[in-house]
């Protein structure tokens, strides 16, 4: 064979080696792109359900403060009804 065949069959090899290269170059990163993705997803998971853990305590804790406010004020009224000293208005009352 003449040297030129050999020549272009080499390049054709380090081409051919170079494309398998890059290619599983991409493919790993790729992988490691998928890796991070999936990461970042169950932490992003993790703080959403933190989150609406969160909420639903605070809104219970709400709650519960609007009904120990009511409460107060029920005991207030009654206080100020029982308080010979405390003048309360008879529309009040009913």
């Amino acid at each position: 064979m003449d040297a030129w065949i050999w020549i272009v069959i080499a390049v054709a090899v380090v081409v051919l080696l170079a494309l398998i290269w890059l290619s599983a170059r991409r493919s790993r990163r790729l992988d490691e792109q998928r890796v991070e993705a999936r990461e970042l997803r169950q932490e992003a998971e993790s703080r959403t359900q933190e989150a609406d853990e969160r909420r639903a305590a605070a809104e219970q804790m709400a709650q519960r403060a609007e009904a120990d406010r009511r409460e107060a004020e029920l005991t207030a009224q009654r206080a100020n009804e029982l308080d010979p000293d405390v003048e309360v208005d008879e529309e009040a009352r009913t």
